[in-house]
């Protein structure tokens, strides 16, 4: 679910830190906000634009909103972001038991260094959208009431008695968000044949367009598939081209290149990893170190991932199954040190803030090297 995550692959090697624009300055975004009540639904994935936009997807209300945090001068370093017993601390600041707490996603601001969490106070349909801010120590909400937003409301969304293995298909309308070169790029369910869909948001925003629906092998289920969503998503430079790279449920990774995201089209993804089933990948990062660009990603059954993107551009589409729970396609390793892990974002080119929950059910947020 976040995110500013961006690195160039170039002509199939990795290239050393060169990031997607994903906070070039738009400067008529903030200008096109209006100030009053974001009446916001659902607060789930979220991700940072320019001027310290903060993108927060409503799947309840089956809108993207762009909200104004005001967090937008650039830090002259970034400070670490460690707060124990922090679902704790957020519970209180509410007034509710640390178990009617659901912290849904994670952002930190890449120009200041500052964490946001969207969170779910209280479960099921009357729960209410908060979000939380973290700087230099301290939690407080954002004030939704009187800050300048705006919205888009996408198309052909689930219906909100939709159910599916006993699970609303409406939650999934909006599963991830990432922005990049003036476009916000939406992952989720229509109500369509083909539902799992990419959906691309002009920035600042006009009316949604349909989406591309999306279509993947998946070598664990031995199949194509249609109907499964995006779990999490990356923005990636492949020999100079932007891509996605997506995850989804038992675990396939998949390339999508961002080209072929036209409204209406039926894009094929081209799964060049299989990682394991039994598993759901919960948040991704992108990030170089000595030269080479990995993904460090979480997960529900299966740790942390350090995937690495060597060959992914010439990697041979995976497209037969891979049996008994095996793994096939690009390199990886687990991270034997990181459990618990449900969230991650990256703070700067060196470090990673990720949010872990013990057996025990406490939440803390931390800074940690990247692996």
């Amino acid at each position: 679910m976040n995110h500013l995550r961006t690195l160039a692959l170039s002509a199939g090697v990795a290239a050393s830190a060169l990031f997607i624009n994903n906070t070039a300055q738009s400067s008529d975004l903030t200008d096109s906000l209006k100030t009053g009540k974001a009446a916001i639904q659902s607060a789930g994935a979220l991700a940072f634009g320019p001027e310290g936009v903060l993108f927060v997807g409503d799947s309840r209300g089956g809108s993207v909103w762009a909200i104004a945090t005001g967090d937008s001068a650039k830090a002259s370093s970034m400070e670490s972001v460690d707060v124990q017993n922090l679902g704790k601390k957020v519970a209180d600041k509410l007034g509710i038991p640390s178990s009617d707490l659901l912290i849904n996603d994670l952002a930190v601001n890449p120009t200041s260094g500052n964490a946001y969490l969207s969170i779910s106070r209280g479960k099921g349909p009357d729960s209410q959208a908060v979000i939380f801010q973290i700087s230099k120590g301290e939690v407080k909400e954002v004030d939704l009431d009187n800050i300048a937003h705006s919205k888009v409301d996408l198309p052909a969304l689930p219906a909100a008695s939709a159910v599916q293995r006993g699970q609303s298909l409406r939650n999934d309308a909006i599963t991830d968000l990432a922005f990049m070169d003036g476009k916000l790029y939406v992952a989720g369910l229509s109500n369509e044949e083909f539902a799992s869909r990419l959906v691309t948001l002009d920035v600042p925003f006009k009316a949604a367009g349909q989406g591309a629906s999306v279509e993947i092998y998946h070598g664990a289920h031995g199949q194509y598939e249609t109907k499964s969503p995006i779990r999490t998503f990356v923005t990636y430079r492949i020999a100079g081209q932007p891509h996605l790279l997506a995850a989804y449920t038992c675990t396939p990774l998949v390339k999508v290149p961002v080209k072929d995201l036209a409204p209406g089209a039926h894009v094929k993804g081209t799964t060049v990893a299989e990682l394991g089933n039994r598993n759901r990948p919960l948040d991704m990062v992108v990030y170089a170190k000595d030269g080479h660009d990995y993904i460090l990603m979480a997960n529900s059954a299966r740790g942390v991932m350090k995937i690495s993107t060597e060959g992914v551009a010439d990697r041979e589409a995976i497209t037969k199954r891979v049996s008994g729970g095996g793994v096939a396609g690009q390199a990886f390793e687990t991270v034997a040190g990181l459990k618990g892990v449900d969230h991650l974002d990256k703070l700067d080119d060196a470090r990673a803030v990720i949010l872990t929950r013990t057996e025990s059910g406490q939440v803390d947020l931390k800074t940690i090297p990247l692996p």
